[in-house]
């Protein structure tokens, strides 16, 4: 059999044997003398082509019913001497499918007598394939089980296609991932749903930055309703900030927008300031019975009183992270449904289209304007920032006062 294949595919005799074992592990060749031994010997054993009908490549599978049908014939002929794990197996099957076990002892009979009609030679021979087909199909202990396991391989075939099944679902979902953002977005984007009222660097028009300023007093639709969106583009909007601190000055939790403020001045603030900026953030909202105290966990507190010894730009991390959390999750919900938000939403522009007449004269210079100074928008947004911190009730003064307005009762005289 080695010489046979080795000619045949005009290979080595190591090739050949590890193929001759590969073949014969699947059930198309097995052996005469050694019948559990699947392995291809470089000697003179015999060997014999599987018929086709035993084949692996056939279409019908080997049932219990199969494999118990032959146990039974094999017991009748061998008068009860099975092999231990034949024995098992007998004992098993009788109890999984006892109720055809009349029809599988009749059919075992009969295999049996038609058996004994064939010749001596094709008796053997039937008995050889029977027995090499199922060696392959069950297993006995000890050997591998090459149909269920596989064969051994130092390159699994579809490992590689699986993973690009997985890296393609990764794709996929990006792109789903990116389309939906897009598509949430594209009311907001110029170039996809046109600038309103039109475009400043094409008109000459000054509107559209003027109803985009940063702090303008009524902001328009589309910029309210990104608001919604995601807590994210609340917070990126400094109007979107500010309409949202007015709401949570009703909700007496105002404070840990200003914390985040703070938080973020000191981030991107000038850092030569950075340690004075710290300690005022920590007298104003971390320090016990601080005017603007808030409400953290006793593990982010001590995380940041640490952190505050060596002050950095990051030291307050992990307090802005949780403060910022708590507002998204609590906060930012019910703020959409609120009042504030409804009439800010209510009372916000839908700029129109304005189409200009064109008078061009190309002897007359052209008036350009200049885009808004970022100077003075600056100025702008730190005149309201002090207005507004102008309008925040100190407590620790009212506190003050009513301790001595009870003072001046106590002092007072009786009435006569």
């Amino acid at each position: 059999m080695l010489q046979w294949i080795v000619k045949r595919l005009d290979i080595t005799n190591e090739e050949g044997l590890h193929l001759g074992s590969m073949i014969m592990k699947c059930g198309y060749i097995y052996p005469l003398q050694d019948r559990k031994n699947l392995n291809l010997k470089a000697d003179t054993s015999l060997y014999r082509f599987q018929t086709p009908y035993f084949w692996p490549t056939q279409q019908w599978g080997a049932e219990d019913t199969d494999y118990a049908i032959y146990l039974a014939k094999r017991n009748i002929k061998k008068k009860g001497a099975l092999e231990d794990y034949e024995k098992e197996h007998y004992s098993i099957l009788n109890k999984r499918i006892n109720h055809k076990w009349d029809f599988i002892i009749m059919q075992a009979k009969e295999q049996y007598s038609a058996g004994r009609e064939r010749t001596k030679q094709d008796r053997y021979i039937l008995d050889y394939q029977e027995k090499a087909y199922w060696l392959v199909q069950r297993t006995p202990p000890g050997m591998q089980d090459t149909l269920d396991y596989g064969l051994d391989r130092a390159t699994d075939p579809f490992e590689n296609k699986v993973n690009q099944v997985n890296v393609s679902l990764v794709f996929v979902s990006n792109t789903f991932r990116i389309v939906k953002y897009c598509e949430q977005f594209c009311s907001n984007d110029p170039i996809i749903s046109g600038c309103l009222p039109n475009n400043p660097w094409v008109s000459d028009d000054v509107d559209f930055w003027e109803l985009n300023a940063k702090l303008v007093e009524i902001p328009t639709k589309t910029r309210v309703e990104k608001w919604a969106l995601n807590f994210n583009e609340l917070m990126k909007d400094p109007k979107g900030r500010q309409n949202f601190q007015l709401f949570l000055k009703k909700e007496f939790s105002g404070e840990n927008l200003g914390f985040w403020e703070a938080c973020e001045d000191l981030k991107y603030g000038d850092q030569s300031k950075a340690k004075e900026k710290a300690e005022e953030i920590y007298k104003t909202f971390l320090a016990p019975g601080a005017r603007r105290w808030i409400n953290i966990d006793s593990t982010t507190m001590g995380i940041t009183v640490r952190g505050l010894k060596n002050p950095q730009r990051y030291v307050l991390d992990a307090a802005q992270t949780h403060i910022y959390m708590l507002m998204k999750k609590d906060s930012y919900g019910r703020y959409l449904k609120s009042p504030v938000y409804k009439e800010m939403l209510s009372k916000a522009i839908v700029p129109q289209e304005v189409v200009k007449k064109s008078s061009y004269n190309p002897f007359v210079r052209k008036h350009l304007r200049s885009s808004p100074s970022p100077i003075l928008l600056r100025q702008l947004e730190e005149e309201a920032k002090a207005r507004e911190a102008a309008t925040n009730v100190d407590i620790t003064q009212v506190m003050s006062k009513l301790d001595r307005r009870s003072q001046l009762k106590q002092e007072a005289p009786p009435a006569k």
